[in-house]
C-alpha cells in the first residue's frame, strides 16, 4: 500500500513538471514564431539597431545577436524537450493515451488527401502548410511594400539605373530573404534523433515529406533570386559582377556555386528520377555540404546564423548516428526463407525498447560501405528482449547480393553488419482507431504483434499480399 501511494505521488509530481515544461515550451515556440512574423516589418527594422547594440559581444560581435534571437530559442526547446520526453517515457501510458484520443481532435488527424503531389496528408498537415505559406506570402508582401516605397525615379537615377531595374534588384533580394525562411526550417525534419520531432508527435520517416516540401520551396525561391540578379546584371551592363568574390560584402560567385549545387540536388530529387535512379539521387544529395559552405561565403557568418538552429540539430544527430553506425552488430542468425526472402536476427540489449512499425537502417560493408537501407523491425521488444529481427525481400541489387551471399553457405560470422536506429513513434497512434486494416506479406505480419493491445480495436481486417498466384500453391 505504501509503495502504491509513493508511486502515485511520484506520478503526480511528474505530471506537474510536465505541465510546467509544456507551458514553457509552448510560450517559447510561440515567441519564436512571432519573431518570424515581425522580421519583415518596419517595427523590427527600427528595433534591430537597439537590439544589436545591447546584445553585441566581444567574441561574437553582431553574430551573437542572430544566435540569441534565432538559434537560442530552438536549442532551448530541444534541450527542455528531452527532459519532457524523459518524464513521459511510459509505454503503457502511451498506449492508453493513443487509444483514448477521440472527439473533435480526431478529425484533424484524418486523411485529407491521398493522391496528388503532396502525397498522403492529414487535415492538420494541410492547415500547417497553409499557415507556413501565409508566413512566406506575408514576408514577401511586407518586404516588397517597404522596399518599393523607398525606390523612386529620383533614387534610381542617382544610382544610374532605370526604375524597373531598381525594382528588379529589390525583388531579387526579397526572394532570397524569403527563401532563407524556408532554409531555416529545412533541416528540422531530417534530424532523426532530435527531440523536436517527438514533441510534435512526428516520426523521422513521416517527416521526410516536410523536408521535400521545404526543399522545393527553397529552390524555387533561390532560383528566382538568382535569375533576377542575372537579368539585372545583364541589363545594367555589369555582367562582371557575377564573378565578384568580396571578402566584406555579398560574394556573388559563392552564391552562384551554392545555387548550382542546389539545382543539382533539386533536379535529382523529383520522384520520377529518385525512384528509378536512387543511387544518383543519394550521392548527389551530398552536395548539400557544398551548398551550405558557399551559402555562408555568399552572405557571411553573421547572417548565415539564421539557418543555424535546424542545421545544428541535424549535425549533432548526424554525428551521433555516425558514432552508432561505426559499431558492428552481432548477427546471431540469418535464415533464407521461401520466395527469395531473408531474415536477419541481431542480438540486442534487453533495455532497448521500441514501438510497432519502428524501422532500422542496415549497412553491410561487404556489399556497399555507403548504402544504408531502411527495414521495418520484425520482432517484438516486449516478447523478444534479446533479439531484433528484420526481413529483407530480394528485389534490388543490394538485397539480391545479400541473398546470394547467404545462399553460398558461408559462415555468418564473416558477415559484418552495422545498424542505425531503431526509429519509430513514441506511441502506437493506430490504437486510437476503432477499425484497423493490416496489409502484410507472410512474415511481415509479425511486426504488428509488438503489443497485444492492438487487438483493442473493435474490428481488425487482414489483407495478405502475395507476389503472384503461384505463391499460393
Amino acid at each position: 500500500m505504501a509503495i502504491f501511494l509513493f508511486q502515485e505521488a511520484n506520478m503526480k509530481k511528474k505530471m506537474i513538471m510536465q505541465s510546467v515544461i509544456r507551458f514553457i515550451l509552448v510560450a517559447v515556440a510561440l515567441g519564436f514564431l512571432m519573431i518570424w512574423f515581425m522580421v519583415p516589418t518596419s517595427t523590427f527594422e527600427k528595433w534591430w539597431p537597439s537590439i544589436g547594440a545591447k546584445t553585441n559581444s566581444t567574441y561574437f560581435s553582431f553574430t551573437g545577436t542572430n544566435i540569441l534571437i534565432f538559434t537560442f530559442p530552438v536549442l532551448f526547446i530541444a534541450v527542455l524537450g528531452c527532459v519532457y520526453l524523459h518524464l513521459g517515457n511510459n509505454p503503457e501510458k502511451n498506449y492508453v493515451q493513443s487509444n483514448s484520443t477521440k472527439g473533435h481532435l480526431s478529425f484533424w488527424k484524418r486523411t485529407a488527401l491521398v493522391k496528388g503531389p503532396l502525397g498522403i496528408v492529414s487535415w492538420t498537415e494541410i492547415s500547417f502548410l497553409f499557415m507556413f505559406i501565409a508566413l512566406l506570402v506575408w514576408s514577401f508582401t511586407v518586404y516588397l511594400q517597404l522596399s518599393f516605397s523607398k525606390i523612386t525615379p529620383k533614387s534610381a537615377k542617382e544610382d544610374g539605373i532605370q526604375l524597373w531595374e531598381a525594382r528588379l534588384n529589390s525583388a531579387g533580394q526579397i526572394l532570397g530573404l524569403v527563401g532563407n525562411i524556408c532554409l531555416s526550417f529545412l533541416f528540422f525534419p531530417v534530424a532523426r534523433g532530435s527531440s523536436v520531432l517527438p514533441l510534435l508527435g512526428l516520426t523521422s520517416e513521416a517527416s521526410i515529406k516536410y523536408h521535400i516540401w521545404l526543399g522545393h520551396m527553397v529552390m524555387t525561391l533561390f532560383t528566382g533570386h538568382g535569375l533576377c540578379y542575372i537579368v539585372y546584371f545583364v541589363a545594367t551592363d555589369h555582367s562582371s559582377e557575377m564573378l565578384k568574390w568580396s571578402k566584406t560584402e555579398v560574394s556573388n560567385l559563392a552564391g552562384e556555386i551554392s545555387l548550382i549545387a542546389g539545382l543539382a540536388m533539386w533536379a535529382t530529387s523529383f520522384s520520377s528520377i529518385r525512384r528509378k535512379m536512387f543511387n544518383l539521387f543519394f550521392y548527389t544529395h551530398h552536395l548539400y555540404i557544398v551548398f551550405l559552405v558557399f551559402f555562408v561565403f555568399h552572405l557571411g557568418p553573421a547572417y548565415s546564423c539564421i539557418m543555424l538552429p535546424g542545421l545544428y540539430l541535424f549535425l549533432i544527430d548526424r554525428y551521433l548516428r555516425f558514432l552508432q553506425s561505426r559499431d558492428r552488430v552481432e548477427l546471431t542468425e540469418a535464415r533464407v526463407l521461401p520466395c527469395e526472402v531473408v531474415e536477419l536476427n541481431f542480438s540486442k540489449s534487453p533495455g532497448l525498447k521500441y514501438t510497432p512499425t519502428s524501422i532500422v537502417f542496415v549497412n553491410i560493408p561487404s556489399i556497399s560501405k555507403l548504402q544504408w537501407h531502411p527495414f521495418t523491425v520484425n520482432s517484438s521488444s516486449s516478447l523478444e528482449e534479446d533479439k531484433l529481427s528484420v526481413v529483407v525481400k530480394s528485389e534490388g541489387k543490394w538485397s539480391k547480393k545479400l541473398y546470394q551471399m547467404l545462399l553460398s553457405s558461408s559462415p555468418i560470422e564473416h558477415l559484418s553488419v552495422c545498424i542505425e536506429g531503431p526509429y519509430g513513434p513514441t506511441s502506437s497512434h493506430f490504437l486510437r482507431c476503432t477499425n484497423i486494416i493490416i496489409f502484410s506479406s507472410r512474415k511481415l505480419l509479425k511486426d504488428m504483434s509488438n503489443s497485444s493491445k492492438i487487438w483493442l480495436a473493435d474490428m481488425t481486417h487482414l489483407c495478405w499480399l502475395v507476389g503472384g498466384a503461384a505463391l499460393l500453391r
